[in-house]
């Protein structure tokens, strides 16, 4: 299952907090990369946040994923998850009206 995962800062952080971390981050979104599990990674235009696509069995499963990155584990960031389907719009394309 493609997994949605949208960056969120806790508030009332500076840059200087996530400092010390940022070098695991980023070691640990490579080893997750590499693994097959992070699909792509971006970074917002607009603001200093990350979006993720991951290939999770489940919700859960990528809760459990997320829950191992160091910025995650020292409490600095959260993540709204996002379940995706396949579009299936398509469909109607080819579909013969009655």
């Amino acid at each position: 299952m493609r997994i949605l995962a949208i960056e969120k800062e806790v508030p009332g952080l500076s840059a200087e907090d996530f400092k010390p971390h940022l070098s695991a981050e980023a070691a640990r979104a490579w080893e997750l990369y590499q693994a097959g599990v992070f699909r792509e990674l971006y970074f917002r235009q607009d603001r200093p946040e990350a979006v993720l696509i991951l290939e999770c069995a489940d919700i859960e499963e990528a809760e459990g994923v997320l829950d191992t990155l160091p910025l995650v584990k020292a409490g600095l960031i959260t993540f709204e998850i996002i379940p995706l389907r396949p579009y299936s719009g398509f469909a109607r394309l080819f579909r013969e009206d009655e």
